[in-house]
């Protein structure tokens, strides 16, 4: 029986895992830890594939080439390649995109793509990963079922940058729907959320919702400025 390996750090797609591969043919093992990625795991498992819906980190050049490593990108490649592909999506207007599994290689999200799923954009960035979750292991399934050869991605690469934790700071002109959208696309687990700085206090905005009058709601968190809770990391 093939063993895979899924790699993940985000409460949805761990929920995913649980949900879905009870369906999937072979033997499934996860892992939500960095230091849990060792060369002791793989030489056990001799996983067919790794899978890594959503990692922090880069994964070793002797894993990625020793293994197939499949990735999940939020961007229809090789449009936005690089960081915060949800964010940069939102902030340039997409209101849907294309979920990319691709082959790890030691160029980031340059590897040949196994197959798109397509995403709305709609909702917090929560939403949207939830969303995402169960297209992640419709791809799988394809992969592993269909023994899908990765293609070489086609056009020009287009690239995004990793956004920082003070770029979350709202927009001194904005109007309704960018405000809305600049706050949502934070609002998700592990992302720094949209900020605004006034009389010594750090106000955090999430859960925003625009009323259809002109005018926005959200969730305000107010922390002092002196106080290092709630500091984007």
């Amino acid at each position: 029986m093939a063993n895979y390996l899924v790699a993940t750090v985000k409460s949805w797609n761990i929920e995913a895992f649980q949900k879905y591969t009870a369906d999937l043919s072979g033997s499934w093992h996860l892992i939500t830890q960095q230091q849990q990625l060792t060369a002791e795991l793989l030489e056990r498992l001799q996983p067919e594939y790794i899978f890594f819906p959503h990692w922090n980190w880069k994964v070793p050049a002797d894993i990625t080439s020793r293994y197939c490593c499949v990735c999940f990108h939020m961007t229809d490649l090789p449009f936005g390649r690089g960081g915060s592909p949800l964010q940069n999506l939102i902030l340039r207007g997409f209101s849907s995109t294309q979920l990319t599994a691709l082959q790890m290689t030691e160029q980031l999200d340059a590897g040949p793509v196994f197959g798109k799923a397509p995403l709305s954009l709609a909702g917090t960035a929560t939403e949207i990963f939830q969303r995402a979750a169960p297209l992640v292991y419709q791809l799988i399934a394809q992969i592993i079922s269909q023994r899908l050869t990765p293609r070489p991605q086609q056009g020009g690469a287009e690239y995004f940058s990793r956004r920082t934790p003070a770029q979350s700071q709202l927009p001194e002109a904005a109007n309704v729907a960018e405000l809305y959208d600049f706050i949502r696309m934070l609002d998700g687990e592990g992302y720094p959320p949209a900020f605004t700085e006034y009389a010594g206090w750090r106000l955090e905005f999430t859960q925003a919702r625009p009323d259809g009058n002109g005018q926005l709601t959200a969730t305000v968190r107010f922390i002092a400025a002196n106080s290092n809770q709630g500091e984007p990391t």
